[in-house]
C-alpha cells in the first residue's frame, strides 16, 4: 500500500493514459496492463456491472499493479461503496448536475467526517484484513472521487460542483452533453459549455478528465492540461479491425 497513487501521480503533474472498458473481458483488462497503461476505466453504467465481474476485473488489473477507476451506473450509495471495497482507486459518478448531487458522491465514497462510506478492512481493499485501520484509511484519503458533467446545466454549475469539499476532478460527457443541448457533438455551443466546464477545473484546482479516440487526441487533451487521459477502447478496436477488414 506504499506505491505511489493515481491521485499524488497526478497532483505531481503526471499525465495518465488509461482505457475506458465497456467489454467484460479480463485478458483486455490484462492486456492494458501488459501494455504498460497508468489504469483502467471500468464502465459498469453501459458496460458489464454486476459484482462478479468488478470483482474479476480488478483483480486481472491489479495483478498487473493497475489502478481501475470504476464508472458507477447510478447514484447509489451502495454500487459507490462495493466499488471501492473491491479494491478500486476510485469512481466516476455520472450525471451530476449540481452541487447537491456532489455533495452525495462524496458522502457515499468518503470515510467520516467527510462522507459515511461504511468502514471495513476485511475485503480486498483492506488487503483482507492484513493491515491496520489506520494505514487503511490513510490509503484512502487518496481515494479519486470523479464527478460527470453530463449537460448544460452541469457545465454551468461546474465552479460550485468543483467546490464541493472531496470531489477531485470532472469529465465531461461529449456525447450526452451533446444530445442534452439538442446539438450536434463538436456544435460550437456544445464546446463553448465543455471549456466553461474545463475553466472551472483549473480555477478550482481539480483533475481534469477527457475520453479521446486516438493518439493525437491524447496528445492534444494532455497538453490543454487533461491530467487523466482515456482512450475508448471499443471505438479503437473497431477501427483496427475496420482497417484489417479493408480492401484494396
Amino acid at each position: 500500500m506504499s506505491a505511489v497513487s493515481l491521485k499524488e501521480r497526478a497532483a505531481g503533474g503526471e499525465s495518465l493514459r488509461g482505457v475506458l472498458v465497456r467489454i467484460p473481458a479480463e485478458e483486455l483488462i490484462e492486456m492494458a496492463g501488459v501494455a504498460g497503461l497508468d489504469f483502467v476505466l471500468l464502465d459498469c453504467e453501459h458496460g458489464p456491472s454486476d459484482t462478479l465481474e468488478l470483482r474479476r476485473h480488478v483483480a486481472a488489473a491489479q495483478v498487473h499493479g493497475m489502478p481501475v477507476l470504476v464508472r458507477v451506473g447510478e447514484h447509489d450509495s451502495r454500487l459507490v461503496l462495493r466499488a471501492l471495497d473491491h479494491g478500486a482507486a476510485g469512481v466516476v459518478v455520472p450525471h451530476v448536475d449540481d452541487a447537491a448531487t456532489a455533495r452525495e458522491a462524496v458522502r457515499a465514497a468518503r470515510y467520516p467526517p467527510r462522507g459515511e462510506r461504511g468502514f471495513a478492512t476485511y475485503g480486498r481493499a483492506g488487503r483482507y484484513g492484513t493491515v491496520s485501520a489506520d494505514a487503511h484509511r490513510a490509503a484512502a484519503e487518496n481515494t479519486l472521487v470523479f464527478v460527470m458533467a453530463e449537460s448544460e446545466e452541469a457545465c454551468r454549475e461546474a465552479p460550485e460542483i468543483l467546490a464541493t469539499d472531496g470531489v477531485d476532478g470532472v469529465w465531461v460527457g461529449p456525447a450526452d452533453l451533446a444530445v442534452s443541448m439538442a446539438e450536434e457533438a463538436g456544435a460550437p455551443r456544445v464546446r463553448e459549455a465543455m471549456a466553461a466546464a474545463h475553466i472551472a477545473a483549473a480555477e478550482a484546482g481539480a483533475f481534469r478528465m477527457d475520453i479521446v479516440g486516438s493518439r493525437e487526441a491524447a496528445d492534444a487533451a494532455a497538453a490543454d492540461g487533461s491530467r487523466f487521459v482515456v482512450h475508448n477502447l471499443t471505438a479503437e478496436l473497431m477501427r483496427l479491425l475496420g482497417g484489417l477488414a479493408a480492401r484494396d
